[in-house]
Parts: structure tokens; C-alpha cells; sequence
């Protein structure tokens, strides 16, 4: 009863975790946070954002050794698609794992924030950060995508309980998946993610899942605050990726 009591109690905690920002940058004067991402929550997403229509192999070379991780596409064409992207573009390459919570229980590690190629930042004033395209010189959004089991079609927008929909989903938060952060706006994730460090079934549905580790969660296991991505590539299933 006492563990059940303690998880409930710190769930809104872990929550805030992996929402993108934090009041430490928000009192900040020496990084501007980006432009605010849409309110309006989408029913179906911009035609012209990247599609995985698939599955894809990407490996990530980490300070602590090498994980490889299966992109979903299948089942989280968007989500997945944005992530391929900016693997693609080189977007994580150098860039640092900011966030890391380990107790009182395992949780999660996160990283991805492009403001984190500047090595003189700390890591009280990452967490804002955005991909911003370079052809239209603004930030890139995606907006919250679930597919709930046994349905054909993803929810866009907003989470299944908002939805009104009570069944799981499809791609759910167990050791090793990995998902994307964002803020409590449902259509902010851009490129910061995070993977699971344990079983998380209080975030299933309400963030977007959108691949598993399938080698190296021991490598992960390693992760510290600081610690950067040396490079991430794909090996395998490039050609899914529509743009």
C-alpha cells in the first residue's frame, strides 16, 4: 500500500519531467525560448511533415556506447517519421542528455534539445529548445500521436483519455520504449525525446511512443547528466521515409 501511495504521489512529479522547458529557463535572460507551438489542437497532421511508412533501424553512438533503436512507422507514422528526419539531417549529433531521473525510482532518460550543440550551456538552461527548419526558419512541431489498440487510425491531438478513449495504446511505455517530450501543449514535441528506464504505464496515452530499444538498454543504463549523443545514423529503412 505504501509503494502505491508513494507512485501516485509522485506521478505529477515525473510528469513535469518530460514536459519541455522548466523554470529554470524560464527566468532566464541568456537563451530565448521559441516561438509558442499551435494551441489548436489537429485533428489530422500537416500533410507536409516526414511520414516513416514502416519501420526503421537507427543507431545512436552515446559518451557511454552504442544503442540501437526500431522506429515504429507503423504504428506512429508521424512521430516516427520526424524523429528518422532529423536523425537524417544530423540534428542529434553532439547533442546532450540533459535530464536524467534515476530515484527515487527509475524513470527516464531525455535529451534532443538543438540548443545543447552550445557546450557553454549549462544544463539548468536546456529543456526549451526546438528544431527549427532551416527552409522556413521556423520551429517544427508535430503534433501528439496515439494509436489506440485495436483501432486502424492513430488519435491526433489530443491523449486517449481526452479523447474518451479508454483502450491502451497500441505502442505503450515499457522499459526501453522511447517517446517524445513536450510541453502540456499536446502538439509541441520537435526533437527532444526520452527513453524509458522502467515500465511507465501512467504515461501510456497521454505521450507518444514511437520505438523500443532492441540493443544497448544497458548502455542507457549508463547515461548521465552531461553525457551527449556522439552521432546517430539510420542503418536500416531509410527508404520508409516520405517528406
Amino acid at each position: 500500500m505504501y509503494a502505491k501511495i508513494r507512485s501516485w504521489i509522485l506521478m505529477p512529479i515525473a510528469i513535469g519531467i518530460l514536459f519541455v522547458g522548466g523554470c529554470a529557463l524560464q527566468a532566464s535572460t541568456e537563451t530565448a525560448a521559441p516561438p509558442p507551438p499551435p494551441t489548436i489542437s489537429q485533428t489530422q497532421p500537416d500533410e507536409s511533415l516526414p511520414r516513416l511508412d514502416g519501420k526503421a533501424t537507427v543507431e545512436m553512438v552515446t559518451d557511454k556506447g552504442t544503442v540501437t533503436l526500431e522506429v515504429d512507422g507503423t504504428n506512429a507514422p508521424i512521430t516516427a517519421g520526424n524523429f528518422v528526419d532529423l536523425v537524417q539531417r544530423g540534428v542529434y549529433d553532439g547533442l546532450m542528455f540533459h535530464r536524467v531521473v534515476r530515484t527515487p525510482e527509475p524513470f527516464v532518460v531525455q535529451g534532443g534539445d538543438p540548443n545543447s550543440k552550445d557546450t557553454s550551456l549549462p544544463t539548468s538552461q536546456l529543456g526549451m529548445g526546438s528544431f527549427v527548419d532551416p527552409d522556413t526558419k521556423l520551429p517544427r512541431y508535430i503534433p501528439l500521436e496515439i494509436l489506440p489498440e485495436g483501432q486502424d487510425n492513430p488519435v491526433y491531438g489530443r491523449t486517449l483519455p481526452e479523447a474518451g478513449i479508454s483502450e491502451p495504446p497500441k505502442l505503450t511505455h515499457r522499459r526501453g520504449s522511447v517517446a517524445m517530450a513536450r510541453s502540456s501543449l499536446p502538439d509541441s514535441a520537435s526533437a527532444q525525446f526520452y527513453f524509458a528506464l522502467a515500465d511507465l504505464p501512467f504515461l501510456d496515452g497521454s505521450y507518444a511512443v514511437f520505438g523500443y530499444v532492441t540493443e544497448g538498454m544497458d548502455v542507457v543504463d549508463e547515461i548521465q547528466q552531461g553525457d551527449r549523443i556522439v552521432s546517430a545514423k539510420v542503418t536500416s529503412g531509410s527508404e520508409n521515409l516520405k517528406k
